[in-house]
């Protein structure tokens, strides 16, 4: 199974850190963050990884290169300047991920999940990760009921931005920029995305003081992938 690493954003919330260096190469504990993604997706198995780019893309497919040295196979799926949002990058990136279900993964997210357990294609359209609802998104954005996703509510969890997808969600979209929630909002009305609630470590790195706190927590052993 391929896996996909979503880091094509302009990082606009991490500015000025974003001015000069894309947001996947900021820093977590002296490495960066996009590191952290390749080698938990490696040591879950996972050695085929697709990475979109937009805003300062060219650092990033310097510093990870083909992968080889991280012992895994990376592809690059470049974006146009202001990028593809969510569901038109991965929509950009689908020749690269073949037929069958995907592994997707926010590149701005820091969390010790255990990918391996994904490694299956999902029963319905897809599968998603939720996790405690941070100070940030005390709303959530999604339920979850014997398994099945649905709409917000009480109880609602927020999406960690991992999820597993089926291409088959994605047929009948244009090419072009378009976001992943109202994909993912319609297959949920439709009964067709499954989902889990994950206990353990998970950290939204959206800003420059979540960044910033992360990196102090860092001293106290933070696990990470």
């Amino acid at each position: 199974m391929k896996a996909m690493i979503l880091a094509a954003g302009r990082g606009e919330r991490m500015r000025p850190l974003t001015d000069r260096l894309p947001k996947p190469l900021l820093e977590v504990a002296g490495k960066p963050l996009i590191e952290y993604h390749v080698e938990a997706l490696r040591d879950a198995g996972f050695f085929e990884l697709v990475i979109n780019h937009a805003w300062l893309g060219e650092q990033i497919m310097q510093h990870l290169g083909d992968g080889a040295r991280f012992g895994v196979k990376i592809r690059y799926s470049p974006e146009p300047e202001g990028a593809l949002e969510t569901g038109g990058g991965i929509y950009n990136a689908l020749p690269l991920l073949g037929d069958e279900a995907f592994l997707v993964v926010n590149g701005d997210i820091y969390t010790d999940f255990p990918y391996a357990t994904l490694r299956h294609t999902p029963r319905q359209l897809a599968h998603l990760v939720l996790v405690d609802n941070p100070e940030h998104h005390p709303q959530g954005d999604f339920s979850l009921e014997n398994g099945i996703v649905t709409g917000t509510g009480k109880g609602a969890l927020t999406f960690s931005g991992i999820g597993l997808y089926r291409p088959e969600l994605f047929r009948d979209q244009p090419a072009g920029a378009f976001p992943l929630a109202p994909l993912l909002r319609e297959a949920i009305r439709c009964k067709k995305v499954t989902g889990e609630y994950y206990r353990g470590y998970w950290a939204d790195v959206g800003t420059p003081r979540r960044l910033a706190e992360l990196n102090e927590q860092s001293g106290r052993e933070v696990p990470h992938g």
